[in-house]
């Protein structure tokens, strides 16, 4: 077996990792970024979402639609209940985190 190892070549690797050969990044950061309500707002509607989802099978496996099937109907029924009980423990992190910021002694 011939074994031959190639030289390395850092600017490719780094261009493969998206970054310059100084190591920035090739794409400017976003200004600002994503802020963290963003982010919740944005998972807020993704359990929205799931969950109108769920309800829209429910009432398509009640009005009895070949179409939709009892596992499908179930799963996302789990999905909206699993993404609900995510985001309740968050707000509930979140309530707690601000009760003990406010009674910190300054």
């Amino acid at each position: 077996m011939d074994l031959k190892l190639k030289p390395f070549d850092f600017a490719q690797a780094a261009a493969r990792a998206g970054l310059a050969v100084n190591g920035q990044p090739l794409t400017p950061a976003v200004k600002g970024g994503a802020s963290f309500g963003d982010a919740m707002a944005q998972a807020m509607k993704s359990v929205s979402q799931a969950q109108t989802e769920a309800s829209r099978l429910q009432r398509e496996v009640q009005l009895d639609n070949p179409n939709v099937s009892l596992e499908d109907t179930m799963i996302a029924m789990q999905k909206a209940q699993i993404g609900f009980q995510a985001t309740l423990q968050v707000r509930n992190r979140l309530v707690s985190a601000y009760s003990e910021i406010m009674n910190m002694q300054v």
